[in-house]
């Protein structure tokens, strides 16, 4: 073929690729319009979802806002709740009335009807205090929990009086088996009995108000409808004494206590008997033991009611009543009697103790190491106590 053929040929094959290429332009065009929508509607849509999150948020925070403010309202309320609380546990008005009791001692009639009398002569005399003890509780320093251990009921302290750092463990409230551990930590590290001594005694107790006194236990024993006060030797494991508590139809001495009839307790003066009678079945009543006798020295009525009341102690000759409710509540001294007249009941300061799990089934003071020995729902918790002189308080 000539030159002069192929140039006739370029017009003829021109037209088909002129009708392609406006083809692909125009499905180019189609294409990028679908896209133009696509992304218009994605910009339409994208939009109306900033928008309902926007309104959402602003929702959200609303309803934050409105719950802050009720969290709020709800604090100030139960602070306001906590105040009327503490302001009703100070507003107990306490009735003064009276009750007697004679001495004890396992002897004849004719020597009981003397010292019965001789008690009687001597109630509600000014006590002479025995030393220069002079300090009363002004709070409680610090707590501490040992353990939980045995019953929801008990007692466990150490010698009030001797320097032994032996720990005595009374579970129950009617058993004859005392746990004897060699020192704190034994106690706070065993979690079983089979770790510890035990001391068989010849009577079961009655009660949480018992009490260990330079080298000796005194404990309550319930005969019939008498009250005995034996004194046991830790020692050689004998009974070196015992004596009927003189006082008639006794009660529970505390109103949420009723397993205990007597609590013996020790300060720096010696030896008490806190105790409870029908014939003034609304206040409780103290009386001064003589540890080496078991007589009765001395005996008073204390405007300190039963009512509420779930443990009591003595301090340098005054007598702390600690009160809780029903449905436990924080435990409070709130009733001091004291015996030597030099603290009025109005000057004591209302000491409280923080709240735990229950009510205390018993508390034992240490006059030698200022704290108290608290069982309380079977956990075993330590109070040091903050001291003042009364003259200070």
């Amino acid at each position: 073929m000539g030159p002069w053929r192929c140039l006739l040929l370029l017009p003829l094959l021109a037209v088909p690729l002129r009708a392609q290429q406006q083809q692909f332009m125009e499905y180019v065009e189609r294409r990028l319009t679908l896209l133009e929508e696509r992304i218009s509607q994605w910009h339409d849509q994208s939009s109306r979802y900033s928008t309902e999150l926007r309104d959402f948020k602003n929702q959200v925070l609303g309803m934050l806002e409105a719950a802050e403010k009720e969290r709020e309202a709800m604090r100030a309320e139960a602070e306001s709740a906590a105040v009327r609380v503490d302001r009703l546990e100070r507003e107990v008005d306490y009735l003064e009335t009276q009750n007697p009791a004679p001495p004890c001692v396992e002897v004849d009639e004719t020597l009981m009807d003397k010292q019965v009398a001789t008690a009687k002569q001597r109630k509600n005399e000014k006590y002479t205090k025995l030393t220069d003890c002079s300090d009363t509780i002004a709070s409680v320093r610090a707590m501490k929990i040992l353990k939980r251990f045995g019953s929801t009921s008990g007692l466990w302290t150490k010698d009030a009086a001797g320097n032994s750092e032996k720990i005595y463990v009374f579970d129950g409230t009617a058993n004859d088996t005392v746990y004897v551990f060699p020192r704190m930590r034994e106690f706070t590290l065993f979690s079983a009995t089979r770790k510890a001594a035990r001391i068989k005694l010849p009577y079961p107790w009655v009660g949480t108000g018992h009490l260990v006194y330079d080298g000796h236990l005194y404990y309550i024993r319930q005969q019939g409808l008498s009250f005995q006060v034996i004194k046991f030797n830790l020692a050689n494991k004998t009974v070196v004494d015992s004596s009927v508590f003189p006082a008639e139809e006794q009660i529970p001495v505390f109103g949420l206590s009723p397993f205990t009839y007597i609590e013996v307790a020790a300060d720096e003066e010696g030896l008490w008997a806190i105790y409870a009678t029908k014939e003034d079945e609304k206040n409780i009543c103290l009386a001064k033991l003589d540890p080496g006798s078991l007589d009765i020295e001395q005996m008073w009525d204390t405007p300190c009611p039963r009512e509420n009341a779930e443990g009591a102690f003595v301090v340098c000759g005054a007598l702390h009543v600690v009160y809780n409710t029903r449905l436990p509540s924080r435990s409070r001294v709130q009733c001091v009697f004291d015996v030597s007249g030099t603290l009025a009941p109005e000057d004591a300061s209302l000491v409280y103790f923080p709240k735990r799990y229950g009510s205390h089934s018993s508390m034992k003071y240490s006059p030698r190491e200022r704290q108290v020995y608290a069982w309380d729902d079977g956990y075993q918790i330590i109070y040091r106590m903050e001291m003042k002189k009364k003259t200070e308080v």
